[in-house]
């Protein structure tokens, strides 16, 4: 049940579903003003006490008879700079006159079924209206004629809403949108500790917390893509929340390029929230009759603690984010030969690890790096999208169908954005580079980025990946890029839309996962930088799963993959079992704790299997069988964060069927240690009326007892090692498995 109310006496809007309501109203000068976000409320014509005015010294007034109404002390939906409010916009447009004051006031409203879709950009969606319905509020800025368009939508089972604005240039004038935020927020109190997902190559989307003060709190990316750094995520939590109980507020920006998301707390102790486009060297023109629309935010809030968020993260993009074939199917089990081979192998050298691959069990086979045009290092090569014919003989059509006849599916990577200068894509058009004139051109991985704000550049990539597509038997795509974006200067722009190009990049590599997969629906796309340096929920749209690092350290994944779990489903999380010692950290790690953090995602092996001992290929065989046995629900479960990584030597975690029968429970101990105290874990999620038996040590226990007291870990501790128990090592975990049989009678 979900319902959006106008109230047409006191002009105010509530959106609410079950979990939440959203209240807003038209203030007495036309602008919007935010009431409430959160809990549930009753539904009532009047909230209008929630607008909290009064007079303050060096205060300035909208109206010369009343000195209580000032902007600066107003919550605001979307406010604009200069009218009284001192605070950073939500909107900011230069005019030919020179002035950036705007002045949008309400004009009408509409209520749709369902949601539209935003043109261009990745966005949620319902597959029908009775799922969500959509609130269009419509402001005008009558001297420039400016329209504006907030759009909100709020869905039937999440506790969610959906924020984007739209403006139309309907005047007679250039306009220039300087800063246009996807969602503004104005919360009663700064009473929160903020949340952010922050790192760096190989060590992505690690927590940080602060506790909101007066001033500026923000995180951003200016570097093209959303990046390794900070992840377009925040959280606001009450300073009692945890995992399971307590306030949380989530904001998510469907987005992959620069973003900006930011609280400001005043003097006054009002909190306010933009997430948007980073404004930096933002500069959008509008001529008569021109629109532009923002990327989507994503506002959730739970009062079930930062689980409770995710949760709902989790869900709607698992479900409504991620599109097509793939959506809800299980993910293949594969096999890459980077790790393996890097830029040495050849096509029967290929061919010979993908014949142990399956033997083993594995089901899709991809060839990585290396095999095309004159790429034998990272200095040559990118942009020639054509097999090189000395590796591969009979070329990616003649390898894949090697491949497909050892019974396997066939995966191909591409890093489309890129060239290298020794390449005949280059030399034939060193012009579709980005590149500043008269500037020096910087490279990154020895690596230039094309020009995918011009349309020419992108047909041209389409052309050679949808010829091998076509050509080949070819069932998975990694979709890599490797280099943040520098000298962002378009050539085929004029000078005053410059600042359009970090934006139009953007729209172009959109554009280009729109087409391909329209064409190729079945094919599997995995999204991929450098790892995790574009792991947001833009590339979800047309990649159900992302590469989540290139750190495949099973512990450092722990920190990764907890992080990641904070807004993103696991089966978008690319999780592999990769060689020790690892590449990444040379750190030696038991195969099983490798696979048994791997498993809570979409998993899969990057070595050569052929290198492993017959008694490591048969813990291999035995981890794909499990893996393909319970897929479903480690990728498609509900899933629970236990015990932190950042908190301990512990990390514990668990995913648990729809009708919580079965859980499977990670525990991950980092370093051993000697005489232990002993150590539990109290599980969520379960049935408390269920008994479940752990089949690992063949106990049985209700689940109102493993949720209360707790699932006993002791026996992973070292010391005294009973019966033949394996003695424990650093690095230890292991896959608690909890079935649930039938609910007992007579309790």
């Amino acid at each position: 049940m979900r319902q959006i109310i106008f109230h047409e006496e006191t002009k105010t809007f509530h959106l609410y579903n079950e979990k939440i309501s959203y209240i807003l109203c038209v203030l007495e000068n036309g602008h919007l003003g935010q009431l409430y976000f959160g809990k549930r409320l009753h539904d009532k014509a009047d909230f209008s006490y929630l607008v909290e005015k009064c007079g303050r010294p060096m205060t300035s007034y909208i109206y010369e008879w009343d000195r209580t109404f000032s902007l600066e002390h107003i919550r605001q939906e979307y406010p604009v700079y200069g009218t009284t409010d001192y605070r950073h916009p939500a909107i900011e447009l230069l005019q030919e006159n020179g002035s950036r004051i705007s002045e949008f006031q309400y004009e009408s409203y509409e209520i749709i079924a369902g949601k539209p879709k935003l043109s261009g950009l990745p966005a949620t969606y319902t597959e029908s209206e009775e799922e969500a319905q959509t609130l269009r509020i419509f402001l005008k800025d009558a001297l420039t004629g400016a329209k504006l368009v907030l759009l909100y939508t709020i869905f039937d089972e999440y506790s969610a809403i959906a924020r984007s604005a739209y403006i139309e240039n309907a005047g007679e004038k250039n306009l220039h949108v300087l800063n246009m935020m996807s969602l503004s927020l104005d919360l009663p109190d700064k009473d929160y500790e903020w949340m952010q997902l922050s790192g760096a190559w190989s060590r992505e989307r690690y927590i940080k917390n602060r506790t909101l003060e007066q001033g500026i709190t923000a995180i951003d990316s200016m570097r093209g893509n959303s990046s390794h750094e900070h992840n377009p995520f925040l959280a606001l939590k009450r300073h009692n929340t945890d995992e399971n109980a307590g306030e949380a507020i989530g904001i998510s920006l469907v987005y992959s390029g620069n973003f900006r998301m930011q609280a400001e707390v005043d003097t006054h102790d009002v909190t306010r929230i933009t997430a948007g486009i980073n404004p930096e060297g933002f500069d959008w023109k509008l001529e008569p009759g021109e629109s532009f629309q923002t990327p989507e935010a994503v506002l959730v809030y739970s009062e079930n603690g930062l689980n409770g968020m995710s949760q709902t993260f989790q869900k709607l993009y698992a479900k409504r984010l991620a599109r097509g074939y793939w959506r809800d199917k299980a993910r293949p089990i594969l096999n890459n030969n980077w790790e393996a081979t890097y830029f040495d192998f050849t096509e029967d050298r290929l061919v010979e690890i993908a014949r142990k691959a399956k033997e083993c069990g594995v089901e899709l086979f991809v060839l990585d790096d290396g095999w095309f045009g004159a790429r034998r290092n990272d200095r040559a090569g990118l942009g020639d999208w054509v097999a090189n014919e000395e590796l591969l003989p009979n070329g990616i059509k003649g390898l894949s169908e090697r491949i497909e006849a050892l019974g396997l599916k066939f995966g191909l990577w591409f890093e489309p954005e890129m060239v290298n200068k020794d390449s005949d894509l280059y030399r034939a058009h060193p012009d579709w580079i980005l590149q500043t004139p008269g500037r020096n051109t910087s490279h990154g991985r020895y690596q230039y980025v094309l020009d995918f704000a011009r349309k020419e550049v992108v047909d041209h990539i389409y052309g050679m990946m949808a010829k091998l597509l076509s050509e080949s038997k070819i069932s998975y795509i990694k979709w890599d890029m490797n280099r943040s974006i520098t000298e962002c200067y378009s050539s085929k722009l004029p000078s005053d839309r410059q600042g359009e190009v970090f934006h139009r990049y953007i729209l172009g590599v959109y554009d280009l996962y729109e087409r391909l997969t329209n064409e190729f629906p079945e094919v599997l796309f995995e999204s991929c930088a450098s790892g995790g340096g574009r792991f947001d929920p833009g590339m979800l749209y047309y990649a159900p799963q992302g590469w989540t690092s290139d750190d495949s350290d099973a512990i450092e994944r722990l920190k990764i993959q907890y992080g990641t779990s904070m807004c993103y489903p696991l089966s978008s999380m690319g999780s592999h079992v990769s060689v020790v010692p690892n590449h990444q950290v040379f750190r030696n790690t038991p195969l099983h704790t490798r696979a048994n953090v791997a498993y809570f995602g979409t998993f899969g092996y990057e070595l050569d299997l052929n290198k492993l001992t017959e008694e490591e290929i048969k813990e291999v065989k035995e981890q794909i069988t499990f893996m393909k046995e319970y897929r479903e629900v480690l990728q498609f479960g509900t899933f629970y964060r236990l015990k932190s990584p950042f908190e301990g030597n512990e990390t514990v975690w668990m995913v648990t069927n729809e009708d919580r029968t079965l859980a499977i429970v990670g525990y991950y101990r980092v370093l051993n240690g000697v005489n232990q105290p002993y150590s539990r874990v109290r599980l969520q999620g379960l049935n408390p009326d269920m008994v479940y038996e752990n089949v690992w040590n063949h106990t049985e226990n209700y689940g109102d007892e493993l949720m209360n007291y707790g699932l006993i870990t002791s026996d992973v501790t070292a010391g005294e090692v009973p019966g033949n128990m394996t003695p424990c090592t650093d690095f230890e975990s292991r896959i608690y498995m909890l079935k649930g049989k039938k609910v007992q009678e007579g309790r």
